[in-house]
């Protein structure tokens, strides 16, 4: 950002306050005298403010703060309305969203509020925290006493106004309306705003609020309706239904449909008028790039380079192998040599010698030699050396290393026997991992020499080998899926066709051994007394049932193993191979892979929506608001006038129905209101509905004309 941003970035306010405005600063404020009344129009939506007797507001602005903070220096900063989303990129707004004053059409934070009108005088062009000028601000209507006073406290504290006076929006727009002749004195306004919607009778050019009336449903409703509706038929793009795309798509499509019923049949025959009323809304989409199956020659290259890199790897394994092996004969022959010297030294010099070479024991320094004798024949890939054999070695050297194994335990002392059970628990836990090495070694063995023979029949015909492995690949693969599906929709037989399948038939055949257990110990014993567990057969079964039988749940599946293999080993010499993605092939009761998109998943079909979400302001029980529409609302505002009133001003009220708000830019609204009244009002009463002139800016342009009134 630099000084050259002007007008989009400029910082201003009491203290440490700082905004971030888009609206241009008025210079032309110490113009007006003080006896010239500021006008303001304190939307749910929008705040409007400009000068008593003028026809167009100076400042308007979305009524919302976001205190983001600044990404480069950390400050916090208040923006206030809308920001120029080239300038947002400057701004971490993760942690702070768009907030409102208003709670439903009552504002009730004053702290934003306070922010709003520092903002709005600011950019009126006022210098200071002073205003001197008289304000006239709207309310809604029955507004509460509380919020008026809080309102009323704020401008007099904190700005030090000389006057302040509150006027009904909707009251305003229908006397500018009046001056213009759009609607006469007696007659009903009808204001669906932004988050609520009001009717007020006048009689004799007054508003009457005793017979005014409320809904909780209004413009933001309908936007919100409409954000849900798109989110959840394309939920693959619900992060660009912002509520400001919404937004600019019911202005721009949504109408009132003049009988809500017959619209949707129209939808649902899918006409050629239904067709024509559909709008589409295209998203940037980028084609995914086509994979071009390899060529003969890429395929064959591969194979060269695979099978040139496998060559490599197998050198440099025999060599490695190889150098391995010359390190363990090395040290067998010196093990060996040592033994040779031991064998010419003297008894007294034995443990001395030992030390110096550091083995404590003749037995230990043989022990060592039969290991690397042990490996160096698995390296060689020699067969070892037979239990028989194995023992034979080792029995001499447990007999001198557990000389206790052999003796009565008779003949043994306390402390002796304590040795002995030591020494046994010592042997038996070294015979075990020797049983278990060597079984390790066997099987390390039987895979070498299995691959080894697998490797030389590739090599004498690769053909062949390729497609014997791609058979056994598609029969393996087929075994492992059939498992599956037994394990999760049960065996398959010829009674059940629909793929639905009970409890029993998902059980294995151990859980439903158990199941038949319990059915007999609680059945069996017949309504009396609880007797289980009296007699030793009971504790029988019970151990039977308590038994953990899902073992062989448990262990490692051979054909998946299996499968693993020749995967691996298909990858490895097959460059066309691709592994079978787990899903595929699916049964219709297994859930269906997600797709690829398209471009018609980017196109945004807009059909019913476009007068649904806006039914909502004559039903909103469509939404779970369970209050009347816009239509019966001019019935229940006649219906709550006195009863001297009501007889004599009935016929007058609805000859002159006024919309307002911003609501009543939809089109169809006008007919589809004059529908509604006529069907709850007597037969032969006048129903006329106009449209105010602005519905948007004729509040404020009403309340600009009171104020500029001599007698305000």
């Amino acid at each position: 950002m630099t000084d050259d941003d002007g007008d989009q970035i400029n910082r201003v306010g009491r203290g440490s306050m700082s905004f971030v405005p888009r609206i241009r600063r008025q210079t032309d404020y110490n113009t007006y005298p003080p006896s010239i009344p500021i006008v303001i129009d304190n939307g749910a939506s929008y705040f409007r403010i400009g000068w008593a007797g003028e026809t167009e507001p100076r400042v308007v602005f979305r009524n919302i703060v976001q205190r983001p903070r600044h990404k480069a220096t950390g400050e916090t900063v208040t923006i206030v309305g809308d920001l120029d989303p080239a300038l947002m990129k400057y701004f971490d707004c993760t942690r702070s969203g768009p907030r409102s004053p208003f709670d439903s059409n009552v504002v009730y934070q004053f702290e934003i509020m306070e922010y709003i009108l520092d903002f709005a005088f600011d950019r009126l062009g006022a210098n200071g925290s002073r205003i001197d000028h008289p304000i006239l601000i709207t309310e809604c209507a029955c507004n509460p006493v509380q919020s008026r006073s809080k309102m009323a406290e704020l401008l007099f504290e904190t700005y030090g106004v000389p006057a302040v006076a509150f006027g009904v929006d909707a009251a305003f727009s229908y006397k500018y309306n009046q001056l213009h002749g759009i609607c006469k004195e007696d007659g009903i306004v009808l204001c669906p705003g932004f988050t609520t919607t009001h009717a007020i009778p006048f009689v004799d050019g007054e508003p009457v609020y005793k017979g005014s009336c409320r809904t909780n449903i209004g413009g933001y409703h309908v936007t919100d309706y409409l954000k849900q509706l798109l989110s959840l038929k394309y939920p693959f793009h619900s992060s660009r239904f912002t509520w400001e795309k919404a937004e600019d798509l019911k202005l721009e499509h949504c109408y009132i449909a003049p009988d809500y019923a017959s619209e949707v049949r129209l939808f649902q025959e899918g006409t050629k008028e239904a067709e024509e009323k559909t709008r589409y809304w295209q998203l940037p989409w980028i084609p995914p790039p086509t994979e071009v199956p390899p060529s003969e020659e890429e395929i064959a290259r591969k194979a060269a380079i695979r099978e040139k890199q496998g060559q490599r790897l197998r050198e440099m394994a025999e060599a490695k192998k190889l150098s391995k092996i010359n390190e363990m004969e090395s040290e067998l022959s010196s093990l060996r040599f040592l033994v040779k010297q031991l064998d010419q030294v003297e008894e007294d010099d034995i443990p001395t010698f030992l030390s110096d070479t550091g083995y404590a024991s003749r037995q230990e320094l043989e022990s060592t030699i039969l290991k690397v004798t042990q490996s160096l024949r698995k390296a060689r890939g020699e067969p070892m050396n037979e239990p028989s054999e194995i023992e034979e070695n080792t029995d001499s050297l447990n007999n001198e290393k557990y000389p206790l194994m052999n003796i009565p335990d008779d003949m043994l002392t306390p402390e002796q026997l304590k040795d002995k059970k030591r020494q046994m628990f010592l042997k038996s836990t070294t015979e075990g991992r020797l049983r278990a090495r060597q079984k390790r070694n066997e099987e390390e063995l039987e895979k070498e020499r299995r691959n080894q023979l697998e490797e030389e029949r590739r090599r004498e015909n690769p053909e062949f080998y390729l497609e014997e492995m791609r058979a056994q690949y598609k029969e393996v693969l087929e075994r492992v899926e059939q498992k599956k599906r037994l394990k999760t929709n049960g065996s398959s037989n010829g009674n059940n066709k629909s793929g639905g399948v009970g409890r029993g038939e998902r059980l294995s055949a151990a859980q439903r051994e158990r199941m038949r257990l319990l059915t007999t110990a609680a059945f069996d014993r017949g309504k009396g007394e609880d007797t289980f567990g009296a007699r030793d057969e009971d504790w029988q079964l019970y151990k039977l049932m308590s038994k953990d039988n899902d073992d062989d749940d448990e262990q490692p599946d051979s054909d998946e193993a299996e499968l693993a293999r020749l995967t691996s080993r298909l990858q490895e010499i097959d460059p066309t191979f691709v592994q079978k993605v787990e899903g595929e092939n699916q049964t219709p009761g297994e859930v269906p892979r997600v797709r690829q998109l398209t471009e018609e998943d980017y196109k945004i079909v807009i059909g019913i929506e476009r007068f649904r979400c806006p039914e909502i302001l004559f039903h909103p029980n469509l939404v779970g608001i369970e209050q009347v529409g816009l239509d019966e609302m001019a019935g229940a505002s006649i219906r709550r006038l006195p009863h001297e009133e009501t007889e004599l001003e009935e016929k007058k009220l609805t000859s002159s129905i006024l919309m307002t708000g911003g609501c009543s830019l939809l089109p169809g609204m006008k007919e589809r209101l004059e529908y509604g009244i006529r069907m709850i009002r007597p037969c032969g009463d006048p129903i006329i509905v106009v449209r105010a002139m602005d519905p948007v800016l004729d509040a404020w342009r009403g309340a600009s004309a009171f104020a500029a009134n001599l007698n305000f």
